[in-house]
């Protein structure tokens, strides 16, 4: 296991000492934990990010979609009755309202 030094600002290290008090925690613990937290929330994000891109570029590629409506009326036949048939697909068509 190695060491890394970090530098806490004063007001922040007595919060972290106060949290990790009432977590029933010692410091050392405290900060492995929250940087575990934060590490795995990053991959979590970059995960996340990836299956949106990909998904992103299958869309572009196949042009095939489904439209809100036709989703959430599928999704609403499908809580109440708990079968629906899946809506087809339309055609896509990326379009810029930014100009």
């Amino acid at each position: 296991m190695s060491t890394t030094t970090i530098r806490i600002d004063d007001a922040l290290k007595a919060r972290m000492a106060e949290a990790a008090q009432r977590a029933g925690k010692t410091a050392h613990s405290f900060i492995l934990e929250a940087i575990a937290q934060t590490v795995a929330q990053s991959e979590q994000d970059q995960a996340l990010q990836a299956l949106a891109d990909g998904r992103w570029g299958t869309l572009l590629a196949t042009e095939q979609t489904v439209g809100w409506d036709e989703t959430k009326a599928y999704l609403r036949q499908r809580a109440q009755s708990g079968a629906a048939g899946k809506p087809p697909a339309g055609t896509f068509s990326p379009t810029s309202d930014k100009e």
